[in-house]
Order: C-alpha cells, then structure tokens, then sequence
C-alpha cells in the first residue's frame, strides 16, 4: 500500500492566514462561510498553534501571530454557488463590504468582503464561460470598463495615504 503524497482531504495548495485572534476567525468564517472546524489546537500560553477549516472543498489552515510581528492580513478567493447570497451572509457576519458582487468582463460576479480581523475574501460566481473574442470586445465595452474600474479601484486598505503606500 503506498503512500498518497498529497492527504485525503486536502489540496496542492492551502492557504494559512496568521491570525491575531483565531478563535475569533474561525467563528466568523461558519458564520459567513459554513466552514467546518477541523482542528483548534493552542500552545501552552493559550494563543491558538494550529487550527484548520474546511470551506466547500478546500481546508484552510490559521494560528495565532505572535505580538511583536507585523500585521500579515491573507487575501483569498472562493467561488461558491452564489456569490450575491454568500457577499450578504459575510457582512450579515460582521464583514465589511468593500465592493459591491458585480458581474466582470471574464464571466463572473465578484464582490470583496474584509473580516473582522483584517483579511480579505473575493467572493465569486462563473455565470458565463466568454471566449478570447468576447472577451476583448468586452474590455472595449463601456459598462465592462466602469465595473472594472470599480472592482480596481477599491481601497484594500481603509484608512492608508494611497499616495504613500
């Protein structure tokens, strides 16, 4: 019986967000999300060590940031069922919007919502497959354009002197 280098129930690619309250994370991603909780294991100082989620078919790792380091704030995009309905339950959730779900030139509804600590979802839907020819005529259309510029234009960071960085 060989071993599969990858494990059951996991992906080649997991995302880990470092945390500055995990616990906190967690709740909110059941809330917005209908993660499932996997594991919550904590140190001997009681900050979370390592914790896992699955969301849809996909796990998602996090463990408490220890206090002297910088803010690290993760930025993850989940395609789900309906972005409209999912972008509503993250803010119902205690989310900040940061754009509306909009319908983008490449065939999806997009929309960001921020978490309670900082990390940032796209939340998105296919609703159409569009070929390399729609796709350009698209980048030409005027309301294609304005709901990109929308999507690019949002501030990912509330409160940051843009001109500064």
């Amino acid at each position: 019986m060989s071993v599969e280098p990858v494990p059951q129930g996991y992906a080649t690619v997991t995302p880990w967000i470092i945390s500055r309250d995990t616990p906190r994370l967690i709740a909110f991603l059941k809330e917005a999300f209908g993660a499932q909780e996997i594991a919550c294991l904590t140190g001997e100082d009681g900050a979370v060590a390592h914790a896992e989620v699955r969301i849809g078919d996909s796990v998602v790792m996090m463990f408490d940031a220890r206090p002297d380091w910088p803010a690290t704030p993760g930025f993850l995009r989940l395609y789900v069922e309906d972005a409209d309905a999912v972008h509503r339950r993250a803010v119902a959730a205690g989310g900040t919007s940061v754009t509306e779900v909009t319908h983008l030139a490449f065939g999806d509804r997009v929309g960001r919502v921020r978490d309670p600590l900082g990390n940032l979802y796209w939340i998105q839907t296919r609703v159409e497959d569009v070929d390399a020819q729609e796709l350009e005529r698209r980048f030409g259309d005027p309301g294609f354009t304005a709901a990109m510029e929308y999507v690019q234009g949002a501030d990912f960071f509330p409160g940051r002197d843009r001109a500064h960085g």
